[in-house]
């Protein structure tokens, strides 16, 4: 996986050989970041990586200019090389890194987000109660994106704040905001 633009531009990011990641395709990744790019700025956002694996979105945001990332991942192994990435590509002031599950980290409150990435397992079976956990529970700013990886087996475009979803392959982007009138 590589850091598509700004100032990592090129860098490689290792994925950990746990055999549980399916690391977002450069593809897919490319696709969402251009939607985003079309419509917001990440200068000096705050970025929530759910099911980080590997770091590759929170790293993406933060290379395009977000101020900060916060890495949820469950496997230890997964943060331990969120960490070691970060310290390589010098930005270890710019992340937080917790090992946790997702729907315990949820229940929680770290205060809210402009972009929140989730990239669960395809299997995932909270998926569903994750989009209204977050979009009900302040996790967002007023003009935050939840933005959620999926397989086809779901759809979530009728959902009342869906307001992209788009298939890359076998992932779908859909991306939820409180706030669809200015999408």
């Amino acid at each position: 996986m590589r850091i598509i633009t700004g100032k990592l531009k090129g860098r490689n990011v290792p994925i950990p050989n746990t055999g549980l990641l399916r690391p977002t395709s450069d593809r897919t990744k490319e696709g969402l970041f251009s939607v985003i790019d079309a419509r917001t700025y990440f200068d000096r956002t705050r970025v929530l990586d759910l099911f980080a694996g590997s770091g590759n979105l929170g790293f993406e945001a933060i290379s395009r200019g977000s101020e900060h990332c916060l890495f949820v991942d469950s496997e230890a192994g997964h943060t331990k090389m969120i960490e070691k990435t970060a310290a390589q590509f010098g930005i270890t002031d710019k992340i937080t890194v917790l090992t946790a599950n997702v729907e315990i980290f949820l229940e929680k409150t770290y205060g809210q987000f402009d972009i929140i990435f989730a990239d669960p397992p395809y299997d995932y079976y909270k998926m569903a109660e994750m989009i209204d956990v977050v979009l009900q529970n302040n996790w967002l700013t007023d003009d935050g994106w939840f933005v959620l990886e999926h397989d086809k087996r779901h759809n979530f475009s009728d959902h009342q704040h869906c307001v992209f979803a788009k298939p890359y392959g076998r992932t779908i982007v859909s991306i939820f905001k409180l706030n669809s009138v200015d999408f």
